[in-house]
Parts: structure tokens; C-alpha cells; sequence
């Protein structure tokens, strides 16, 4: 299937297929006319790719995701190097939680401190801790 082709049947870019493709994530041929010509494979890479881009896997963490698809795995977390980067990618999350966690306390701290009658009420975050956002 040509480009334009890939890029309808999965949502990306033909740009973002170039560049996917400049990074050795995807591979096409050359056709007798020069355009690109890709695989039906192809579909399922990019799909992949995509998803993780989205929850915020950077290109190159995709790299064994579709290694583990192009091996004939029916996912590509399937394999151990897959697996290896979902944990590493939990931790950062997890990482991100407690420095989010640490400004939120911190600027509650600053509010109480500079309003002693103002309360954070309405996130959920607020709401487990009996704290509510907004002013008194």
C-alpha cells in the first residue's frame, strides 16, 4: 500500500510515516514508479507506535514494542524488552506523582500560610485529604 494509504488506515501523518521511517521503526520498497510501497504489517507497527507516543513513550522506547510485533508476538509488551520499559516508564510516572504530589502540598502550605481562612477544595486529590480548591 502506498503512503497515503497507511496514513488514512492508521490516523498518522504521512510525515509522521517518513520520520518513523527515517528512524528505522517502519520499512518501505520502492515501487517501479519511486513511491513507497508498505506492507500490511505496516498497519499494525504504526498502531503501536502510536498508542505509546500517546501515553507519552518517547520513539525510541517504541523500538522493542515493534521489535517484539515484528517477531510474530500477538502484542508488542509481549516480549521481556517490552516489559522492561513499561517498568521503567511506571517508575517515571510514579516519579512525576510524588514531585506533583510535592508542589501541590507545597502551594497548599503557601496558600495557608498567606490566607489563613482559605481552604483547596475539589480535586480529588483535595477531597481524599479533607482539603477543597477555591477561595474562603
Amino acid at each position: 500500500m502506498r503512503i497515503g494509504e497507511l496514513a488514512g488506515r492508521t490516523g498518522a501523518s504521512t510525515r509522521s510515516l517518513r520520520y518513523y521511517e527515517q528512524h528505522g521503526l517502519i520499512t518501505s520498497r520502492r515501487g517501479a514508479n519511486g513511491y513507497r510501497e508498505y506492507a500490511e504489517d505496516d498497519v499494525r507497527l504504526v498502531a503501536e507506535i502510536r498508542t505509546l507516543l500517546s501515553v507519552g513513550f518517547t520513539l525510541e522506547d517504541t523500538r522493542p514494542f515493534v521489535a517484539c510485533l515484528r517477531a510474530g508476538h500477538a502484542t508488542g509488551g509481549a516480549c521481556r524488552e517490552s516489559a522492561e520499559v513499561y517498568r521503567r516508564k511506571l517508575a517515571e510516572i510514579d516519579d512525576e506523582i510524588r514531585n506533583l504530589l510535592a508542589r501541590r502540598a507545597e502551594v497548599a502550605a503557601q496558600l495557608g500560610e498567606s490566607c489563613s481562612g482559605c481552604v483547596t477544595r475539589g480535586s480529588a486529590l483535595g477531597a481524599t485529604r479533607g482539603l477543597t480548591l477555591g477561595e474562603k
